[in-house]
């Protein structure tokens, strides 16, 4: 029913697409997303007739061909006879391994040099600044060079833990530290639940994660308990048993062993080699993001309000648990929107690692199989759609925790 109060209802018109600020916003963007799709038909349509006039097609056949060259650093089994697509795989891993691994050292770096350099100890400070404006104004690229070609130099050969004058000895006789690369240890186990390695581990992760949902569990219960309460139970033994009883179990039943590395012929054979190329580049990415994620973390505990230390403070708590308990995680809303960025930043200058020989998805894809093949639209669009996934697999992650620790207004 309308009100005779009411204002008649204009009718639509095609002008009031322009004229209506109701609907002119809406018709130029459909206009900008029409011109866009249409330059986009209009670029694809020119490379398709370019390539057919060359006798080009694109394919992604030649993946299934046999790749012919050798990657030392990998994850999984693989040989010259394996596919392109194999050779890719493994290319894949490694980049996502030293990604992984320079996330999590450059995060920590970046935490323990961001607080220490607002410490109140003038040295200390002052050495968490020199480590940060050296580091972040230097090219990552260099950084690269710098401790690859230390490593390779200063580091002892394989030949100089041979014979009874040996210049070198392994640590603990469990670890080789050489020019080459580090051997450690490689776990394996003797009667494991399943015939394939990769399954035997699956299990050992899924136990894991089992470990971790049940300690969230009994910290959700203990938070319940505190708030009905008043008094938090201490949940410390028990999140132990979760993490280690099931663990412990899990590996005596799979028969847990050690591959101890040991000196064969001219090099090391057995346990895990980490490759110099891979320990440069990680060490080298986590140095100089963790000098970015230092002043994030700096900008972040100063963004905090200093009335929260001082009242930290007169309830009687010690500056470790202020900065663990009130500060740092106010400070996380601050911190976590630019880590993503640099997150972001160490999985793509993983690409660097073809500087020293790291097989990465860059020097497999993008470098030999693009070379012996000479796919170059092929391999350079599989290169594109894996960093674009990579990034936005990693912004979505982040962004989830990042609204899980903001801050939550009535």
């Amino acid at each position: 029913m309308t009100n005779l109060t009411d204002p008649p209802r204009e009718s639509f018109r095609l002008s009031m697409l322009l004229n209506d600020t109701r609907y002119r916003s809406l018709t130029f963007q459909a206009i900008a997303a029409i011109v866009l799709a249409l330059a986009i038909w209009e670029l694809g349509g020119n490379l398709a007739q370019n390539l057919r006039a060359a006798g080009l097609n694109i394919s992604l056949n030649f993946m299934s061909d046999p790749a012919g060259y050798d990657i030392n650093q990998r994850l999984i089994e693989y040989d010259s006879q394996s596919s392109h697509a194999r050779a890719a795989l493994v290319g894949i891993l490694n980049t996502l391994l030293v990604a992984f691994l320079a996330c999590v050292t450059a995060t920590v770096f970046g935490v323990i040099a961001g607080v220490l350099r607002l410490s109140n100890n003038w040295l200390v400070s002052k050495v968490m600044a020199f480590y940060v404006e050296i580091f972040r104004n230097i090219p990552v690229l260099i950084w690269i060079l710098i401790i690859y070609t230390i490593m390779t130099s200063v580091m002892p050969g394989p030949r100089a833990f041979r014979g009874d004058n040996a210049t070198s000895s392994m640590l603990f006789d469990m670890f080789a530290f050489t020019n080459r690369g580090i051997y450690i240890p490689m776990p394996w186990f003797e009667s494991g639940i399943f015939g394939n390695p990769t399954l035997n581990w699956l299990l050992v992760i899924a136990g894991l994660i089992g470990s971790w949902i049940g300690a969230r569990s009994v910290t959700r219960w203990a938070n319940q308990k505190q708030e009905m309460t008043g008094q938090r139970p201490n949940t410390l033994w028990i999140k132990l048993a979760i993490w280690l009883v099931p663990f412990v179990l899990l590996m005596v039943i799979m028969g847990l062993s050690w591959e101890i590395p040991a000196l064969k012929g001219f090099n090391f054979k057995g346990g895990i080699k980490i490759g110099g190329p891979l320990i440069a580049l990680w060490f080298a990415l986590s140095i100089y993001t963790g000098a970015f994620i230092a002043e994030n973390v700096r900008a972040g505990i100063q963004a905090v309000s200093k009335g929260q230390t001082e009242a930290a403070a007169a309830l009687g708590l010690r500056a470790n648990r202020v900065m663990n308990l009130v500060i740092l995680p106010q400070a996380l809303r601050v911190i976590i929107p630019p880590l993503i960025s640099n997150y972001l930043n160490i999985t793509k200058n993983t690409s660097l690692a073809i500087l020293v020989g790291y097989a990465d998805i860059t020097a497999t894809l993008g470098g030999i199989t693009l070379n012996q093949t000479g796919r170059a639209i092929e391999c350079v669009l599989l290169l594109m759609l894996f960093y674009l996934t990579a990034s936005l697999l990693i912004s979505m992650a982040m962004n989830i925790y990042n609204s899980s620790v903001k801050l939550k207004e009535r």
